[in-house]
C-alpha cells in the first residue's frame, strides 16, 4: 500500500530521510518525539509536500499523480486539519456523501450516536474530544483501503482516547485487508493496536520492529557502576547514567535474566525505547 524508499525532505533547520514499507492488512505505527518528523513523512505520503529526493508510492504510484478514484480509497485524519466550524455534522455527512462513493452514512450516523456527536451543533461549539473523533470517525466512514491518521489522540482526555482507540480495533475487525498508518508520541495508544512500529528521530530511522517483539525481547536493565563495569555488554542497545548507577536498554532481555541474577531486569516498553534510543549513549 505504502512504499518509501530514501525519502529526503530539507527545510532549513530540518531534514528527513526515511524508508518504510506499509503492505496490505498491516498496522503500522509512527513513533516520536514531537518535532521528530511524522507529520512531515505523512504529508509527503499524501502528496501535500515535494520531496527532495527519494520515492514515494502509495498504490504503486506517486502520490501526486493518483488520479481522484484512486484517492478515494484514503482516509485522512491530519492532527491540525478539521471541517470549518460554522459547519454542524448533518451537513459534514451531505458533504462526505456526494465527496466518497463509498461513504457509510448508516455507519456514520450510528457512530456519530454512540460516540455523542450532536449532528446539528456547529462545530466550533465542540470540545477538543468531539472534534478528534469526528475526524477519525470520518476517515473511518468511507471504507478506505488505506488509512493515514496523524496523531488522532494528542491532547485528549483517557477516555475520549480510548474511545477512538475502540473505534479504530472495531473498523479492524471489521475490515482486516485494511492497511494503517497512524502516528503517535503516546505509547500506550499503539502498544495493543500496531503490527510493528518505526520509530524516527531528528528525521531519521532509529528502530524498526514489530511490537510482539518489542514487548517479548526487548528490556531495560539497572544496575550499580560496579555491576555495570562487569556486564556483559554486547546485548546492550543504549545506556543511561543514573545517580544508582545505570539503565541500559537491550534485545535480548532473556540473555540477561539468565545469566545476570544481580540485575533488575524489567520489560521496556515503546516509551522507554524512545527515552532509551533518542537520549541514552549508543553502545
Amino acid at each position: 500500500m505504502i512504499e518509501i524508499r530514501d525519502l529526503n525532505k530539507k527545510y532549513k533547520d530540518f531534514e528527513l530521510n526515511i524508508s518504510l514499507s506499509i503492505p496490505k492488512g498491516r498496522i503500522s505505527g509512527l513513533i516520536g518525539k514531537n518535532g521528530a518528523g511524522k507529520s512531515t513523512t505523512i504529508k509527503a505520503i499524501l502528496g501535500l509536500i515535494r520531496k527532495d529526493s527519494g520515492t514515494v508510492e502509495v498504490f504503486g504510484k506517486d502520490p501526486r499523480t493518483l488520479t481522484p478514484a484512486e484517492k478515494q480509497r484514503i482516509g485522512v485524519a491530519l492532527a491540525e486539519s478539521g471541517f470549518s466550524g460554522y459547519l454542524n455534522v448533518r451537513i459534514v455527512c451531505t458533504i462526505l456523501k456526494n465527496m466518497y462513493s463509498r461513504f457509510d452514512e448508516a455507519l456514520f450516523l450510528k457512530r456519530c450516536d454512540e460516540l455523542r456527536l450532536p449532528l446539528d451543533k456547529q462545530i466550533r461549539e465542540f470540545s477538543t474530544g468531539m472534534k478528534a473523533k469526528l475526524r477519525v470517525l470520518t476517515a473511518l466512514s468511507v471504507n478506505a483501503d488505506l488509512l493515514v491518521l496523524d496523531e488522532p489522540t494528542a491532547g485528549l482526555d483517557v477516555e475520549a482516547r480510548n474511545e477512538i482507540l475502540d473505534m479504530l480495533r472495531t473498523y479492524m475487525e471489521q475490515q482486516p485487508e485494511t492497511s494503517v498508518l497512524i502516528s503517535s508520541h503516546i505509547s500506550s495508544d499503539l502498544e495493543n493496536l500496531c503490527d510493528d512500529l518505526y520509530l524516527i528521530d531528528n528525521g531519521k530511522l532509529l528502530l524498526h520492529e514489530d511490537t510482539d517483539v518489542v514487548l517479548d525481547k526487548y528490556g531495560v536493565l539497572k544496575c550499580d557502576e560496579e555491576t555495570f563495569k562487569t556486564l556483559d555488554q554486547h546485548y546492550l542497545l543504549r545506556t543511561v547514567k543514573e545517580k544508582y548507577g545505570y539503565r541500559c536498554l537491550t534485545n535480548e532481555k532473556q540473555f540477561y535474566q539468565e545469566n545476570c541474577p544481580g540485575v533488575v531486569v524489567e520489560r521496556a516498553g515503546i516509551d522507554d525505547l524512545i527515552l532509551m534510543l533518542t537520549g541514552g549513549k549508543k553502545q
